[in-house]
């Protein structure tokens, strides 16, 4: 029974950055894992940031007193983190569990990065984000349980500060149990089940027919009616579990059973635990059994064809429900249900970086309370459309970007103002609040009216495209000019582009950039640096090298800082996994490239051997998924601006001589709609902007992609669309799942699938490289396969990287003795 309009304060957040202002997280995790500081340092270290947090977003306006603060932090993944509450660890690191089933510190990190033999787990993209998990695998006797309390702990130290200053009372948040388990893959028996039977290999995804992660759903959910319990007796009035699964159909699950999936879990979590009420017991004196729930759906609609999910959740007896009204549509009209209920009107977006227009805003709020119209709810609170973790801290913090620029920008902090406003607003009035909004239409009418948003003969150029601008010859005769170009052998090998960026180039690029280093010391430097890396891979064996990147601070960014309609940031880090952090760009304006991007250290490596050597660029689809781009058109024209500018460096680039070019679309997938129906538009502009990109390119120029962190069976058409020459994609983690789904859509093309995972500091055995080798090549036809890297090298050291690759050459070597 759920309690009648619970108090949840008007303001709230999702989420917000964990990483901290200057990467604080980021440093102690990595200091830790190299052996510098201990376990109980790195805690030191979390402690004291979750305290800055809290207070800081009590500064900023939110209510220290009553769940308004969420307690999202994380040392490296929150779904990790919902594994390590559950115990829910893979046979092969069970061993590094305590008797409870507890990960220390520094298991839970081995299971994100892997040990000796031991994979870590698969890697891929949060729904249509830059931001990545670990899937968890799940089998029939997967341990399951709560074992970990330290959510419950965290809570207490800041509603408890041992410090004596300001107490925060937060809203402790989770993924959802029905999130965690659609997120899932399926892996097999443990080895203790497995002991005297031969049925069933313990790998992931080997599982009893018929056996799905979702079969577990009473096993987790009373898990989290424990941990309800103990986060009830610790005090906390609210807890958040999130469940951005109900806003999706690419999970392969009839919308019929997540619904019953919701129903049990919430009936169990939210009807029979009793619920805290406003004082210390629950309803009609009863002890509380559990904190008031509030379930959050953000990233999209929870309203489909398949099915209603805001319906679905009134319909439970959690507290409040968030929904999304940035990807999401406005609902109108009564929601049975929602009468007893806080909805948490997410109106601020938490993927960009624009100033809201408060205005336009609060017109949406006001609406889901207007009489007749509106939905009904007992309550009404205002938040943003998802967590903050997808944007950087505080645009204050940016002093090189122009104040025009900053004028029309809002991060995380500056988010949560504007939810303040928002919620002020619905309490107050507007009156309240009119200066507010009088400066957000001020700034949103700046920005429309400024120089170089639009940029008249760029706009002529795209509007003078044609079909013809995205075809290239048939692919049979390209090969065949490749191939008499080349001259490659069978199974050729190759990287992905960027080597290990070690703190020496990282230096010299820094101080070039403040202005200690000259031009022409810098380029001596980074010469120097493209020598060695040619070198290195001349000694491996690699058939086609690459310069390796060290001029390149980002693989986005680096573009960004020479083309035109772009800035970047000093401090605008984002997480994108664990400790790796991302500054993404600001793509404010017109796109175009004022001179060559690459051109001269491509064309530098290339003059140091007699071996093919890949021109490296970005393509246009990940430079606006991995940057926070305008939001006044729609993201297809932009694309084509930006491939425009790469189709002029692709033409210079063959002009210098270099006949390989690879056109990075990582992010292809990540930005594929949630919803099916959306597929077909958002699959049109961006295969149309790859091709336009490459589709200039001579017949004997053979173009290579990358794309990783997917889910490739959904896009497999939209792969074979781009129609490049040879595509690599990550698949190591995965063991080869990719490789059947190509061999059943009949790909022709080249094709790279992973052998090495570049994510994890272990390094494949020549075996176990060898194995995936003859995976590949027996599935697909050998002469289209190639053998790679999942991705690029940067963040992963020598030692490492160069043990890896002669595996990998002399796997490659050994397969195609055998062809």
């Amino acid at each position: 029974m759920a309690v009648t309009n619970p108090h949840l304060p008007t303001a709230t957040i999702l989420g917000y950055p964990r990483i901290g202002r200057r990467r604080e997280l980021k440093r102690a995790v990595e200091s830790f894992w190299a052996g510098r500081t201990t376990a109980d340092e790195l805690e030191a270290t979390a402690r004291d940031l979750r305290q800055t947090t809290a207070r800081r977003l009590v500064d900023l306006g939110l209510d220290a007193g009553n769940a308004a603060v969420p307690g999202s932090f994380s040392y490296y993944d929150q779904v990790l983190d919902a594994v390590a509450l559950l115990g829910a660890v893979p046979d092969r690191f069970a061993g590094l569990t305590t008797d409870e089933g507890r990960l220390p510190l520094s298991a839970y990190f081995t299971v994100a990065r892997g040990e000796g033999d031991n994979a870590p787990l698969e890697m891929t993209k949060w729904f249509d984000t830059n931001y990545h998990y670990l899937v968890p695998e799940i089998g029939p006797d997967t341990p399951i349980g709560f074992v970990d309390d330290r959510a419950v702990r965290e809570f207490t130290e800041l509603a408890h500060p041992a410090d004596g200053g300001q107490a925060v009372v937060t809203r402790p948040a989770f993924v959802g149990p029905v999130t965690f388990l659609l997120l899932s893959k399926a892996a097999g028996p443990s080895a203790a089940a497995l002991r005297g039977s031969q049925a069933h290999s313990s790998a992931a995804g080997d599982t009893p027919d018929g056996f799905r992660p979702l079969d577990r759903l009473d096993d987790v959910v009373a898990a989290y009616a424990d941990l309800l319990r103990a986060l009830a007796a610790a005090g906390a009035p609210w807890v958040q579990l999130d469940e951005p699964a109900l806003v999706t159909d690419l999970l392969d699950v009839p919308f019929d059973e997540v619904a019953d999936a919701v129903r049990r879990a919430y009936t169990r979590l939210a009807t029979e635990l009793s619920p805290a009420g406003s004082g210390a017991d629950g309803v009609d004196g009863v002890t509380a059994e559990r904190p008031a729930i509030l379930v959050t759906a953000p990233y999209g609609d929870l309203r489909s064809e398949a099915g209603d999910g805001l319906a679905l959740l009134a319909g439970t007896d959690v507290e409040a429900i968030a929904i999304d009204l940035v990807r999401g549509a406005v609902p109108t009209g009564p929601v049975p249900g929602l009468e007893n209920k806080t909805l948490v009107a997410g109106a601020i977006d938490g993927h960009n970086i624009w100033r809201a227009d408060l205005d336009a805003r609060l017109t949406v709020v006001e609406g889901l309370a207007a009489p007749g119209t509106g939905v009904g709810a007992g309550a009404l609170a205002v938040g943003t459309s998802t967590s903050l973790l997808h944007v950087p801290h505080d645009v204050a913090d940016e002093p090189r970007l122009d104040a025009d620029l900053t004028s029309w920008l809002a991060f995380a902090d500056q988010k949560v103002a504007e939810v303040v406003t928002l919620a002020t607003a619905l309490t107050d009035g507007r009156t309240a609040v009119a200066d507010r909004l009088a400066e957000s239409t001020a700034a949103v009418r700046s920005r429309a009216a400024a120089p170089g948003v639009v940029v008249p003969t760029v706009r002529e150029r795209t509007a003078a495209l044609t079909a013809a601008d995205v075809e290239r010859a048939p692919y049979a005769e390209r090969a065949a000019a490749q191939q008499a170009r080349l001259n490659l052998p069978p199974l050729p090998t190759t990287t992905i582009g960027s080597f290990p960026q070690t703190a020496e180039i990282r230096s010299t690029r820094a101080a070039w950039v403040r202005g200690e280093l000259s031009d022409a010391d810098y380029t001596a430097a980074m010469r120097a640096e493209i020598a060695s890396t040619v070198a290195l891979q001349e000694e491996l064996g690699l058939d086609v090298l690459v310069h390796g990147e060290p001029e390149r601070n980002d693989m986005v960014q680096y573009f960004a800082e020479q083309l035109d309609g772009f800035a970047t940031t000093v401090n605008g880090w984002v997480q994108s996994y664990g400790s790796r952090c991302v500054r993404p760009p600001i793509l404010w304006g017109d796109v175009s490239r004022p001179a060559p991007l690459t051109v001269e250290w491509t064309a530098y490596a290339a003059s140091l051997t007699s071996r093919p050597v890949k021109g490296m660029l970005t393509g246009p689809v990940t430079i606006l998924a991995w940057s926070f781009v305008r939001d006044d058109q729609p993201l297809g024209d932009t694309a084509d601006q930006v491939a425009l500018a790469l189709r002029d460096e692709v033409t210079d680039l063959e002009a210098a001589g270099i006949g390989v070019v690879q056109v990075d679309e990582p992010a292809l997938r990540e930005l594929l709609p949630l919803r099916r129906s959306a597929h077909p538009g958002y699959l049109d502009w961006s295969v149309r902007s790859f091709r336009l990109s490459t589709a200039g390119a001579d017949t004997a120029t053979q173009v290579h992609t990358h794309l990783c962190y997917s889910e490739f069976g959904q896009v497999i058409g939209a792969i074979d669309g781009l129609d490049a020459d040879v595509t690599s994609v990550e698949a190591a983690r995965s063991r080869m799942e990719i490789v059947p789904e190509l061999a059943d859509a009949g790909y022709g093309r080249g094709i790279g699938p992973g052998v090495y995972d570049i994510h994890s500091p272990r390094v494949p055995s020549v075996q176990e490289v060898t194995d995936l080798v003859e995976l590949a090549a027996k599935s697909i036809d050998p002469r289209l396969v190639w053998v790679n890297p999942d991705c690029g090298l940067k963040t992963r050291a020598y030692a490492e990287t160069k043990e890896s690759l002669a595996n990998l050459v002399t796997a490659a070597r050994t397969v195609r003795a055998t062809l």
